[in-house]
């Protein structure tokens, strides 16, 4: 999954917020102990010594639009670890993903990447129970989807080749290449058709050899494809 894996993570610490358990104006400690030197995080580069106080609305939007490893490892932390969201999201009936690691496990252990997958039909299958029939409420589905429409990285995926002005709420998630192998190239999300409708696209690029400009138009083909196919007249 990669950073595919926060949008299920949001949808959980909602689902959480709801049932009382936090709040989105609680704060949450970045610590110097949290710290992951070479990782993607723009609160790291805002704060690079750290000791400083983050509300999770804050941390949510950071993950979600941003894809800020540190802000959903100290979220998954306030849950209870990755095994909460795991059994919050296969109990709202999602049986292909599996998630056993946060971002600091994945930075420690390159191989550990591959315990964190989830089935391109699942992906679709959450895609559509959010869209649809969501499992929290109106305004914090509305909070998801507006997060994942002004996502700031993996515009050349599932949005590469869409009309200009298409409407596009996904989550990216990449992997790093090492030795000319990339892991993980993936991107899900909405998409609004002119007419209202929302499709749901979820592609995973997997251990591939091609080069970044490459996988992004697999991507983008793919989505302009299925595109084509649901506005053809």
């Amino acid at each position: 999954m990669q950073s595919v894996f926060k949008f299920p993570l949001a949808i959980t610490v909602l689902h959480l917020v709801e049932r009382g358990d936090i709040s989105l104006d609680e704060s949450l400690r970045f610590g110097a102990a949290d710290r992951l030197p070479g990782i993607w995080s723009p609160l790291q580069d805002e704060y690079p010594q750290a000791g400083v106080d983050v509300a999770i609305r804050r941390l949510l939007a950071l993950a979600m639009e941003q894809s800020d490893n540190i802000a959903a490892d100290l979220l998954l932390r306030r849950i209870g670890g990755p095994a909460v969201a795991d059994g919050y999201i296969k109990s709202l009936g999602i049986a292909g993903f599996h998630l056993a690691d946060g971002e600091e496990g994945l930075h420690r252990d390159p191989t550990a990447q591959y315990r964190n997958w989830m089935e391109p039909a699942a992906a679709v299958q959450l895609l559509r129970l959010i869209s649809d029939h969501p499992p929290i409420s109106p305004e914090h589905t509305a909070m998801v989807l507006n997060w994942m429409g002004h996502a700031r990285r993996g515009s050349g995926r599932i949005k590469g080749q869409l009309p200009a002005g298409t409407m596009v709420m996904h989550k990216p998630g990449s992997s790093a290449t090492v030795k000319g192998l990339t892991a993980a190239t993936n991107d899900i999300g909405l998409v609004v058709l002119p007419d209202g409708r929302r499709l749901a696209i979820a592609v995973f690029l997997t251990d591939s050899t091609a080069g970044d400009a490459a996988r992004d138009a697999v991507i983008a083909g793919i989505s302009k494809a299925i595109f084509d196919a649901a506005t053809a007249r």
